[in-house]
């Protein structure tokens, strides 16, 4: 099954793309810059250039052709112009969305963040109002189209521990923390299922296996829950 990560570079990305590739699936990595390439191949998946800030719909169609799943995964950050999103967190989707569309890729896995809100208010920093709606517009759009499956996951603050493989994943799971290895873990298997039923998602750490956790939230899509 051929995968596409979009912001293959990525620390959560990457470690998505080991646990993909260990099973051995094929994975594509969108990358921006030809130095990150070594990275790619070292974690066994296949580089491919773009940026996605810039790239249209038609260029990143030629780069999904023949995958059966999407992961987007790419992110600027806070940015330092409040008022202004970086592309990469709303238009850049949008353009992988249109593109998955081109080539009828239907299964597709977007990383968002805890908060994410077309209308999010944090007046004590603008930088990060700016990302978390930028964040909420993208997903919005993406979940109101009939031609994706889509599974919008709002991981909470990252840490970097070690993993411990158990997970809260649920449509409201209140606040806390997660690993990046476990929600690597959880995007790995999100992208091995046809869809979610709740197609938005929340993720902290907890107290359910990641596979349990997940092909809970499958059975529900299988059974119309």
């Amino acid at each position: 099954m051929p995968v596409v990560i979009a912001g293959g570079h990525g620390r959560v990305a990457l470690l998505t793309t080991r646990l993909l590739t260990d099973q051995g699936l094929r994975v594509t990595g969108i990358i921006r810059r030809p130095e990150q390439a070594a990275t790619l191949r070292a974690a066994g998946a296949l580089p491919a250039l773009a940026d996605l800030t810039t790239a249209t719909p038609t260029r990143l169609a030629q780069i999904l052709t023949g995958a059966h799943a999407i992961l987007y995964a790419a992110g600027a950050g806070l940015g330092d112009d409040p008022g202004h999103a970086n592309p990469a967190d709303h238009d850049a989707v949008l353009a992988l969305a249109d593109a998955a569309r081109l080539t009828k890729v239907r299964r597709f896995v977007l990383l968002s963040a805890m908060g994410a809100h077309p209308d999010a208010h944090y007046p004590a920093d603008p930088l990060v109002e700016t990302f978390l709606r930028a964040k909420g517009r993208a997903d919005q759009d993406l979940l109101a189209r009939p031609d994706l499956d889509t599974t919008v996951l709002r991981p909470a603050w990252f840490r970097d521990g070690p993993g411990t493989g158990l997970v809260h994943l649920a449509a409201h799971t209140g606040p806390g923390e997660i690993d990046r290895p476990d929600a690597a873990a959880v995007l790995a298997h999100l992208l091995t299922v046809p869809a979610t039923t709740p197609r938005l998602l929340e993720l902290t750490s907890g107290p359910t296996p990641v596979h349990q956790a997940v092909a809970r939230i499958a059975a529900r899509s299988l059974t119309g829950g």
